[in-house]
């Protein structure tokens, strides 16, 4: 089973990716792609850390997301990734020549993960066309990669208040 979380800022969806990982019972590995850049995002960081179980494994892995599925998926345990729009501004900001052929890699890898896979990332799509050049890249990307995603998994869930709404499966 591989589920898309999609959701806006503080909209419940690492909550809610978290609760579906811990009631599965499994091995949970968590994948996480943030870089403490500043005080205000190590804080976040830090809270992230003191809401998981301490038995969950952590991994690192802010550019080599791909890798780090690859290395630890497992048919017996969960991967959880959170979040793919942090791991996809990375992505824009340290190899941007690249971002084609990492996003196209990264499709790639997901049919063949053995496990569950569970991807946390923001929608950032439903709001005003940014001004800036780099800011449009990272919208119009992360539009085009949750669309692939989307056609990939199967589950999609948007949560919305804490509420999850279900895309695609779970009927």
């Amino acid at each position: 089973m591989q589920r898309l979380i999609l959701g806006g800022a503080r909209s419940g969806k690492s909550a809610f990716a978290e609760r579906l990982a811990s009631q599965s019972g499994k091995p949970v590995v968590y994948i996480a792609t943030a870089e403490a850049q500043d005080a205000e995002m190590a804080a976040r960081i830090e809270q992230h850390r003191q809401q998981r179980p301490p038995h969950w494994q952590l991994v690192e892995a802010p550019l080599q997301l791909a890798a780090a599925l690859q290395a630890h998926a497992d048919a017996d345990a969960i991967l959880l990734v959170d979040c793919l729009t942090l791991w996809l501004s990375n992505q824009l900001l340290h190899a941007p020549e690249n971002l084609q052929q990492t996003l196209d890699t990264l499709l790639a890898i997901l049919p063949k993960l053995p496990g569950e896979l569970i991807l946390v990332s923001n929608e950032v799509g439903q709001g005003v066309v940014p001004m800036g050049e780099l800011s449009r890249r990272f919208v119009d990307a992360s539009g085009r990669l949750h669309q692939r995603l989307a056609a990939q998994c199967d589950e999609v869930v948007m949560l919305i208040a804490g509420l999850p709404w279900y895309l695609k499966g779970k009927q």
